[in-house]
Order: C-alpha cells, then structure tokens, then sequence
C-alpha cells in the first residue's frame, strides 16, 4: 500500500497549526493530526490519554501558548510533542498513540503499511 499524503511540507509550519486528518483505526474512523516539531514531523490519534475526546478545540490549535507542549484544551493535559509523553495535567505517564509519518519530496505522508488498524 502506497504512502497517503496528508499534506505539503509547506503547509506545516514549525510549532504551528496541526493538519488534521482521518483514518480507520480500532474499527472506526477516527481524527489525527501532524505538527511539525524541531524540524520533524508527528503525527497522533487526536484523542487525550486521559478520556478519548479530541485535543483541539479549534480546529489544529494544539500547541500551548509557549508552543512548547500539545496541550488538550479540555483537560489541559500537556504532552511532549515528539514523543507523545503526557508530562502534566490529568493523565501523567501515559501516551498519545503515534503515528508513522515521514516527509519526503516536499510532503507529509502517512506510512499506511505500517500502520495498525487494530
């Protein structure tokens, strides 16, 4: 199965607004969104660790104002954005689920034959 494009490389500025997306997941549709981090790109279940309701209350909004932590603006659980650690709030320890994207010839793509649909 071939890479799904989720975007262009230029539509993903550093620290800012996630590009969200859809995918089967667990049976179900399900959000997901990449950001770009230090120079590298993301991507996570749109779901807070700490009870499975999406993170961004607008649309992509998903870093904290120091753009240092994925933040949910529910619960103001934050996380490592590149490791999906939660390092505060509600939920401490446990993760967003990851995942596999790379970029490559000026896009962001989702590597779909490895990822787990179940």
């Amino acid at each position: 199965m071939p890479d799904r494009v989720l975007c262009q490389s230029g539509d993903l500025l550093e620290r800012g607004l996630a590009q969200r997306f859809t995918l089967v997941w667990g049976g179900r549709e399900r959000s997901a969104f990449v950001v770009r981090y230090n120079g590298r790109v993301y991507a996570y279940i749109n779901e807070c660790a700490h009870i499975p309701i999406e993170m961004d209350f607008n649309p992509g909004d998903l870093f904290d104002l120091s753009r240092s932590w994925l933040v949910c603006s529910t619960h103001g659980a934050y996380y490592a954005p590149n490791t999906g650690l939660c390092l505060g709030g509600p939920c401490p320890g446990r993760k967003l689920i990851s995942l596999p994207v790379r970029e490559y010839a000026d896009q962001v793509c989702l590597i779909e034959e490895n990822t787990q649909h179940e």
